[in-house]
């Protein structure tokens, strides 16, 4: 599907978030101390690696995380999840979607100890998803994947922590690319709807039923299997086929809207907000 400028600024999973010495916990290299608690526990005591942890348990594995090892874990910060797109981290910790959160975490994690001193241009590091990550270059460090690099030999009892500002995605994973899909359509989603409700409320009803219209059909006529689920594809085009019978601007943009939230809510999984309307 070909996205404009405009859309395709909301699908980007976020710029990159830089985090200095001064708003981490841990900067630089540690030092590993006598006492060193688990990873989990080091993550913990931090309080920045909030969500990675809930999502650690949802996946199932927090345990692992906590005794096993030894691992390296290049940890994404909860500002990191948090510049995902809108309600991907929801989604992500749905008991259906465990396997999905459990592929995406194990491509954070190394087997073994792997500190700063190993991390080279260029060279491919094995995950524990069975998938390599690329380490690269860059002013000031490093990167793993897309991800910076922003602190690292946090030590902890088994294993070694390094700091990251994005959440990495496995690009071997069928799951991450379904799951690229459906944030795609929800951030088109999103960005229609941000640009049409303040034209709506300043009295362009024509603007706001036209880009409702033309991003529901883009969804319709272009976006393939992974990307737009069956209910979520039968909603939109029974909202183009009504919005087409009405001569009104201002109720074709209301039943466009109700489409695009409909169909929103499918992808998100979460179908009360339409059943309940």
């Amino acid at each position: 599907m070909t996205l404009t400028n405009g859309f395709s600024k909301a699908i980007a999973l976020a710029s990159v978030i830089v985090l200095g010495a001064s708003n981490i916990a841990f900067a630089g290299h540690h030092e590993e101390k006598e006492m060193a608690a688990s990873i989990v526990a080091t993550a913990a005591e931090a309080g920045q690696f909030n969500t990675l942890l809930a999502a650690a348990k949802a996946a199932g594995l927090a345990d692992t995380l906590a005794n096993g090892g030894p691992f390296t874990v290049f940890a994404p910060t909860d500002e990191a999840f948090a510049a995902l797109p809108e309600g991907t981290v929801e989604s992500l910790l749905l008991p259906e979607n465990k396997e999905t959160l459990a592929t995406i975490l194990k491509f954070h994690v190394l087997s073994g100890k792997v500190g700063s001193d190993a991390l080279a241009d260029g060279i491919q590091v094995d995950t524990i998803a069975g998938i390599k990550a690329t380490i690269s270059a860059v002013e000031g460090g490093f990167n793993i994947e897309n991800a910076k690099i922003v602190a690292t030999d946090i030590a902890a009892s088994n294993g070694i922590i390094h700091v990251i500002d994005r959440v990495i995605l496995p690009p071997e994973s069928s799951a991450a690319r379904e799951m690229h899909a459906d944030n795609m359509v929800v951030a088109l989603i999103n960005e229609a709807v941000d640009t049409g409700v303040p034209l709506f409320n300043d009295g362009n009803t024509d603007a706001t039923a036209g880009v409702y219209k033309i991003t529901a059909q883009s969804l319709v006529s272009f976006a393939d299997a992974s990307a737009l689920s069956d209910t979520a594809r039968m909603r939109l085009r029974q909202g183009l086929d009504r919005a087409a019978a009405q001569h009104s601007s201002r109720q074709q943009a209301w039943t466009l809207r109700y489409a695009l939230d409909d169909a929103r809510a499918e992808m998100r999984g979460d179908m009360m907000q339409a059943a309940n309307r």
